[in-house]
């Protein structure tokens, strides 16, 4: 771990540094003759004898059980062959029960070849409970070195074992009779000894933690935690103070590591952008980690493209890299050839490429920028790394989900300690944090992408009203991240130059709402495509919202598709200038005559579509709109809100609309702008149409006897028709497509029929009788004389149909306008 002086660091050390209490140890200490000479609280807290009762007395002969003493000199001799012993061992309670116990026993040496013995016991029932957490314990139980030293009341070093040497390079004829600032700094053994004479007063047992640097490791600084028992002699009194030492660096590495993973969760993916998440993780790397830190994405990344699991792997050549994170504790002694968000070329030998390539992370503990074959194809590269002094380095991949998104290096040059495998270990994690954010970031973009599409699929990419209206729109998500919500539009152009006006409400919003809004859109041109007067057409919407419900109710892990939804369905045509509207729960149409005049027309609510109401009828209401009129379509979004009420809503809405005279694009954008600036709270959607009139010069109708001569004056009233209209090109045709229609009226109606040519974008012409029934098309056999008729409309016609009318059908047919034509 480099910067050990970083305050992260710094501050886990200090408070690692308070003494602070923990229960008793039990320790005893023993004379070369098996007498007990030293005694804790704890011990007599466990086997249940006093100091007073065991100090003086062979350890065997008041510890050991009955059948056990006589291998307590066969126990001493292994002792003293072994410098020691670890293990489980039956221990006598004043009680007299036997207890298993773990022992650990450590030679001592003193002055003049005298030697002492530490023993330490420890209840294995404790162990199991989870009491034994402390440093120490881990350590007795882990066999690890313990360096032990007693000091006598005036804390002068009179016992120490072996290992002490090895924790701080002291020798043993060094110790004996000094105190501790002849082996430790003066800062640490001042504080070392302010705890000791602590544990002499109070007979506690404390854990402090301190700094050193031992010989076996001058360069790095290590931390040791010293636990302090008080030794009583036989009247009770401290004897002296016994000090346990292990070395923790590792748990304090661990904590530093901790420390820097739980700065990864709160500062790398704060947003969900891709370069920024990059620049995240170098910036937390620096210097917690590396005095250098580089992040390169693979090039698609940024633009919200996964990369192919197979990418590198194939070609042989290295993908392309954009540099998405650059940190550094001296820019200036980095100088790199790739700056942020530029593109990156790796070489296809080195380091950063077999990373890409395998996926595996790499270790360089000391860099070797003199040899190695991308060294050799580019020097200039490998002198800049010269340059800059980096003498460790560590390329991890960034990995998600089997694809490698791109590379993070770590580099050291001030701190002189190279890399080790717990450091990649540490630069793993971190990346692993950081590839989390990018894959959780590549998901969002994947989504709103998606979403996006969807939206631009699922509402009209231009909405034309044709010959009857002009037509203008707006339309804004609650869910501005992903842009769609439930609400919908629509206009669509119908036979005989009518159109019909829809707009629409799911309710909710995101992806889901509009995934069923594009359902329901659908729906309702289908419907419109049979010609439906509104009121049928929300009728058969509604069946087929209950549908869609039933349906999903049928999983029942599956979410309704539509809890509730509405709709406003109208239908204008411009010969008559008549508009027959109806609703199922949705907010009635503003109209704005020519003059700015705005109403609210009386229209009936009807129920909202899925609800199971279909026993409510849906009713349709006509009216007379004069040319010029403006039909406002919206959503309850852009007139409702949590603070105000509708009706002030409405009246906002037409204050913004009522301008005579205004554009339709203007007149939509002035509503918009009346909206709260801060996000809606609903998605608001606005459909403008406002109404034109077919000229009597454009259309031409005759009414036809219900008799069969009548088919070739049928025929000589169109054909002049078109030729006064400078329509020569589409007589024959017409003509045929009149023929085939009134023939078939004539048949198979029981009243008169009228004929009827529309010139708009393109021809109409339409027949009407009193017969209800709908004309499906035959499929006659070779010899059949009749059946053809509607064939050879449908090969003569761009498009054709028929509708309900008040008092039969109408039979229709298009004809495309010649390129030169001109309405009149």
């Amino acid at each position: 771990m480099t910067n050990t002086d970083q305050t992260p660091d710094h501050t886990l050390l200090a408070r690692a540094g308070e003494p602070r209490e923990m229960p008793d140890a039990a320790i005893a200490m023993l004379d070369a003759e098996g007498i007990v000479v030293g005694w804790t609280h704890a011990a007599q807290q466990l086997v249940g004898y006093s100091a007073g009762e065991v100090v003086g007395r062979s350890a065997a002969h008041v510890l050991a059980p009955p059948d056990s003493e006589r291998r307590a000199s066969e126990f001493s001799e292994q002792c003293r062959a072994h410098g020691g012993w670890s293990g489980t061992a039956a221990i006598r309670h004043r009680d007299g029960q036997t207890l298993r116990m773990t022992l650990r026993v450590s030679l001592l040496r003193g002055r003049d070849a005298g030697i002492r013995w530490l023993v330490s016991v420890t209840d294995i029932g404790s162990l199991s409970s989870g009491a034994t957490g402390e440093p120490v314990r881990e350590s007795l139980l882990a066999r690890a070195p313990i360096g032990i030293a007693v000091y006598d009341p005036q804390l002068r070093c009179v016992w120490v074992n072996d290992a002490m040497e090895r924790h701080d390079g002291v020798p043993l004829h060094r110790r004996f009779g000094r105190g501790l600032k002849d082996s430790l700094p003066a800062v640490e053994a001042e504080a070392l000894e302010v705890v000791m004479r602590q544990v002499l007063q109070s007979g506690t047992t404390t854990v402090h933690e301190y700094r050193a640097w031992p010989p076996a490791d001058r360069p790095r600084e290590h931390a040791f935690a010293a636990s302090f028992f008080c030794l009583q002699g036989a009247d009770g009194t401290p004897v002296g103070v016994c000090s346990m030492t292990v070395d923790v660096t590792g748990n304090r590495r661990a904590r530093e590591r901790l420390a820097i993973l739980s700065e990864a969760g709160t500062h790398i993916g704060s947003t969900l952008d891709v370069m920024r998440t990059g620049q995240e993780l170098a910036e937390l790397a620096v210097p917690l980690l590396a005095d250098h830190a580089l992040v390169d994405l693979v090039e698609s990344v940024p633009f919200g493209v996964e990369p192919s699991a197979r990418t590198g792997t194939t070609s042989g050549r290295p993908p392309l890299l954009r540099r998405a994170g650059l940190a550094s504790v001296d820019l200036g002694v980095l100088e790199l050839p790739w700056v942020r968000e530029e593109v990156v070329h790796a070489h296809p030998d080195s380091l950063f490429s077999a990373a890409m390539r395998t996926g595996r992370s790499y270790l360089e503990p000391v860099l070797d920028t003199h040899a190695g074959p991308w060294v050799d194809h580019d020097p200039v590269r490998a002198q800049k790394v010269r340059d800059s002094g980096v003498h460790s380095l560590m390329v991890v991949p960034i990995r998600a989900r089997r694809c490698v998104l791109g590379l993070a290096l770590f580099g050291r040059s001030m701190e002189q300690a190279p890399f080790q495998e717990d450091d990649l270990l540490l630069a793993e994690e971190l990346v692993t944090r950081a590839a989390l954010c990018l894959d959780n970031a590549l998901q969002y973009a994947r989504e709103r992408t998606a979403a996006l599409t969807l939206q631009r699929d699922l509402l009209p990419h231009r909405v034309q009203g044709g010959a009857a209206v002009e037509v203008a729109s707006r339309y804004v998500p609650a869910d501005l991240d992903h842009g769609v919500g439930g609400d919908w539009f629509d206009v669509i152009e119908l036979s005989g130059a009518r159109v019909a006006l829809v707009v629409g409400d799911v309710v909710g919003h995101g992806i889901n709402a509009a995934a069923t809004m594009g359902r329901l859109r659908t729906a309702v041109r289908t419907l419109a495509d049979l010609d439906l007067p509104p009121d049928e057409l929300l009728a058969h919407l509604d069946d087929t919202v209950r549908r869609l419900n039933d349906e999903d109710a049928d999983d029942s892990d599956e979410v309704p598709a539509v809890v509730g939804a509405t709709c406003l369905y109208a239908v204008y045509d411009p010969v008559t200038r008549r508009c027959t509207m109806a609703r199922a729960g949705h907010p009635p149409p503003l109209i704005v005559d020519a003059q700015g005049r705005v109403t609210i027309p009386d229209l009936p609510a009807g129920a909202p579509l899925g609800l199971g109401l279909g026993l409510v009828p849906f009713e349709s209401v006509e009216l007379d709109l004069p040319e010029g009129s403006v039909l406002a379509f919206y959503s309850d979004g852009l007139v409702e809100s949590r603070d105000e009420d509708i009706d002030v809503g409405l009246r906002r809405l037409g204050a913004a609309l009522a301008q005579p005279g205004a554009s339709l694009e203007d007149l939509c954008s002035r509503a918009m702008e009346t909206l709260p600036t801060q996000a809606p709270a609903d998605d608001v959607t606005l459909l403008l149409a406002r109404t034109r009139a077919l000229r009597p010069a454009q259309v031409a109708s005759w009414d036809l006897p219900d008799e069969l001569v009548t088919v070739p004056t049928a025929r000589h009233l169109a054909a002049r028709q078109l030729r006064q209209w400078g329509l020569e090109p589409l007589v024959t045709p017409v003509e045929s497509i009149v023929s085939e229609l009134v023939t078939n009226a004539i048949r198979h109606g029981n009243g008169p029929s009228r004929l009827r040519l529309i010139q708009h974008r393109v021809l109409t012409c339409e027949v009407s009788d009193t017969n209800t029934g709908q004309p499906r098309p035959r499929h006659p056999r070779p010899l059949d004389e009749h059946g053809r008729g509607l064939y050879l409309v449908a090969r003569l016609s761009r498009r054709w149909g028929s509708r309900c009318a008040a008092d039969g059908k109408v039979v229709w047919a298009e004809q495309d306008l010649p390129s030169a034509a001109v309405a009149l």
